[in-house]
């Protein structure tokens, strides 16, 4: 659980970051789980963009990608979802 502090921090560092993963009308799939698992260790902090014909809502979309994944749900902001999680890497350090 990320504290007020923490997410202030990743949410600075996100705001450059690109949407590498759209969630469309069908909503999440299996193989877009595994690929944001895969993100999420190689880059720690990624975001997440839901198109306009995605039926499910944000916070649904939101909480089961935190849920499978093991992530941390950042910010909801619009239709974007930031979701970290930290790696063996450490490529973030945490205040």
């Amino acid at each position: 659980m990320l504290t007020g502090k923490q997410k202030r921090y990743l949410r600075g560092i996100a705001h450059n970051l690109n949407a590498i993963f759209q969630i469309g009308k069908e909503g999440v799939h299996q193989t877009q789980i595994e690929g944001i698992d895969d993100a999420l260790e190689a880059h720690e902090l990624i975001k997440v963009k839901i198109l306009e014909s995605c039926a499910d809502s944000k916070n649904e979309i939101a909480l089961e990608l935190s849920m499978k994944t093991k992530a941390d749900v950042v910010q909801i902001l619009g239709r974007t979802i930031i979701l970290y999680r930290p790696s063996e890497k450490e490529i973030y350090k945490l205040p």
